[in-house]
């Protein structure tokens, strides 16, 4: 029997048991493989790790901590600065950041695959994702909003890394004519914001992280201005989706049975 995890705190609201069960599922792998999902945080991560895993998702607060627990990181993680994935192989622990593609993949399913120019909002680890994913997409610079100037320190080091120029303002600067929007943000932290302003109505996209409480007041500003929207389900559907082939070695995923799974949760 294959054990895998999603490990975080809190980690009851996760949603990543139902699409790796369901990926299993259609892949004939249930009876080989099972996936739970474990409360961790940075103290207890240590001791989780040493459990027996075939693979393990991570999120917050997890992201970053694991790295110094790792015997190989790909390229990925280190031009990123966190890894949401773990595979457990005979030489050791290997990590995966598939935030990067899961992010390419949701953007391409509302149509944006070369955009022109882009915002992204908020500085944590997610932003540091998104760099990497308009860095895929072809951008050299991107605009970086955020709350506070001081804790930018992670994000400006990741855009070293991936060679991407940020401008850094503060978060409620408007949002610039004709950007790709990606909102990083915690649920609810971009209601006090002016909705016009935030959300012009010459944007060409918005992704936003969030998937509960949905839609957000970002994507509702979005949606009825017309703009294609992405949102935190299509992320963590297509994140998932790679993590279970990194796990399994199945490939491709079941993308559409994962899908239909999660519509129904």
């Amino acid at each position: 029997m294959f054990r895998a995890a999603v490990l975080g705190k809190p980690i009851a609201h996760s949603l990543s048991p139902v699409l790796h069960s369901a990926a299993y599922q259609a892949l004939g792998l249930a009876g080989e493989w099972t996936y739970e999902a474990v409360e961790c945080d940075e103290a207890f991560l240590p001791e989780v790790l040493t459990k027996g895993w075939a693979g393990l998702s991570l999120t917050m607060p997890l992201k970053r901590a694991v790295l110094p627990l790792l015997d190989h990181v790909d390229p990925l993680v280190t031009h990123v600065g966190g890894a949401n994935t773990v595979v457990f192989e005979p030489d050791g622990r290997h990590g995966y950041n598939t935030d990067v593609p899961g992010m390419v993949a949701a953007l391409a399913g509302i149509g944006v695959t070369k955009p022109a120019a882009a915002t992204i909002l908020g500085a944590g680890a997610t932003a540091c994702a998104a760099l990497a994913a308009l860095r895929d997409l072809g951008l050299t610079e991107v605009v970086v909003q955020v709350r506070d100037r001081a804790r930018a320190g992670d994000l400006l080091a990741a855009a070293s890394r991936l060679g991407i120029a940020v401008d850094l303002r503060p978060l409620t600067t408007g949002v610039r004519e004709g950007d790709l929007l990606i909102s990083t943000l915690p649920a609810g932290a971009a209601d006090i914001l002016n909705e016009r302003t935030l959300v012009p109505p010459t944007l060409t996209g918005l992704l936003d992280v969030v998937y509960h409480p949905w839609p957000t007041t970002l994507a509702h500003a979005a949606t009825k201005a017309g703009i294609p929207v992405a949102g935190g389900f299509d992320l963590l559907l297509h994140q998932a989706a790679r993590q279970v082939e990194l796990m399994t070695g199945r490939a491709p995923a079941p993308v559409d049975q994962m899908r239909a799974a999660l519509r129904l949760n």
